[in-house]
Formats: C-alpha cells, structure tokens, sequence
C-alpha cells in the first residue's frame, strides 16, 4: 500500500469535511439547516467537521488501520445514501435561490462522500489483503 497516498487521502478527506465552516458560514448560513433540519442541523454540521478532525488524526497511524478505515467506509457510506435519498425527494433550485453556498454544499457533498467511501474502501480492503 503507498502510504503517502493514503496520508494525502486523508488529509484531503478532513479538508473536504473542514469545508462545512465555509459552506454554513460558521454555522450561521440557515439555508443549509432549513433544507435538511435532521441531518444538516449545526449539531449535524458540528459532527461533521468532528469527523474530519477523526480523518486527520488518523493520519500518522501506519499499521493496523483497517478497521478504521472500515469504519469511515460505512460512515461515508451512510451520508452518502442519505444524499442520494434527499436528493430524490427534494429540488436544488430553491436552495441555490435561498444561498449560492447552501446550494453548492448540497451539490457536492454526497459525491464527496461517495468518493471518500471508495477511498476508504480501497484502504480497509488493500489492508485486508497486505494481512
């Protein structure tokens, strides 16, 4: 496994995350919370760059990170799927209208996810196997 690209994954993984604080504007752009009160709310948000601070501390773990790696598989898994069920049951276009931020962060954060779940996938599986 290379680990340098496993370290900049990581990193890359916390960054995307970190960039809650700019889509909600320091937890204070409603638009994003209105859309999807449960899951966006700021306590959602908050987690949400809790998980990236999770992705960052990972970084200088070098053995025996499959089952972490495994467990942001699934957590990235789940956002992702919520994703693509808020998605089908809801518009863009009135977020984009309400605030370009909130619209984009709704644009991009399944997709994300989803890539990060195959990231994180291709870790705990290419872990699996180096065993």
């Amino acid at each position: 496994m290379d680990q340098k690209l496993i370290k900049n994954g990581f990193i890359l993984a916390a960054a995307m995350n970190f960039s809650v604080i700019i889509f909600s504007r320091g937890f204070t752009n409603t638009a994003i919370n209105e859309a999807d009160p449960i899951v966006m709310s700021n306590f959602g948000l908050l987690m949400i760059f809790m998980w990236g601070l999770a992705y960052l501390a990972s970084v200088s773990v070098t053995t025996n990170i499959k089952w972490l790696a495994g467990v942001f598989t699934l957590e990235k898994l789940i956002y992702a799927a919520v994703w693509i069920k808020w998605m089908t049951e809801n518009s863009l276009s009135p977020i984009y209208a309400k605030d370009i931020f909130a619209g984009v962060f709704y644009s991009v954060y399944g997709v994300s996810d989803f890539i990060f779940m195959l990231f994180f996938g291709w870790v705990f599986c290419s872990s699996y196997r180096a065993k």
